[in-house]
């Protein structure tokens, strides 16, 4: 099975998926694929925001139907709770969009968003701006890496004659120049004797 194949079978799928749980390396390889022609740049966009959602609100309603006993579970969940928690008393909004962008806290995040007293509307509302702005631009982060590979071998390609010269070129002055000081040194050493 070639990797275009796996692609066209489960590229969708996978993108779906993980952007349900983290999302960011795996929406960034969907954006090179989508660059490549593998998948649907506007496809990969739509699940990314379709998983980030759900992925968001599924953690949200654990955290509000398990409260702490889910956080004990979760490594280094009560540290990151109350950094979280901070940030909430302050920048409700903010937090709900961001926290999807701010590493070591897209998981634990939502959950902790759910054992607080912001409504499930707001988060509902504020989550779905923040997936509409993260899947985007982290695909299209991915798309722009395709298209910068392709600018940078395009270049490549059309210098690859003049630098192969060039090598050459270096590579005979080179060899002149080491002859030149292995002469020098000769004559130097029959002149002393």
């Amino acid at each position: 099975m070639t990797l275009a194949q796996l692609l066209a079978d489960y590229g969708y799928l996978a993108v779906f998926c993980g952007t349900v749980l983290e999302g960011e390396s795996i929406l960034l390889l969907a954006g090179f694929a989508a660059h490549q022609g593998y998948l649907s740049w506007p496809l990969v966009v739509l699940l990314a925001l379709c998983g980030g959602t759900l992925g968001d609100q599924l953690f949200f309603w654990l955290g509000r139907r398990y409260n702490t006993a889910l956080l004990r579970r979760l490594p280094a969940g009560e540290q990151r709770a109350e950094q979280v928690n901070r940030l909430l008393l302050r920048y409700d909004a903010g937090v709900i969009i961001g926290v999807r962008f701010m590493y070591g806290l897209r998981v634990i995040g939502p959950i902790v968003i759910g054992m607080s007293r912001v409504p499930a509307w707001r988060f509902v509302c504020f989550n779905l701006l923040g997936a509409a702005i993260w899947a985007p631009l982290i695909a299209g982060t991915g798309f722009l890496f395709g298209q910068s590979l392709q600018w940078l071998f395009a270049d490549l390609k059309r210098y690859q004659e003049t630098a192969l010269l060039a090598a050459i070129a270096l590579l005979i002055v080179g060899k002149l120049l080491l002859r030149w000081r292995q002469r020098r040194r000769s004559d130097h050493i029959r002149v002393d004797e």
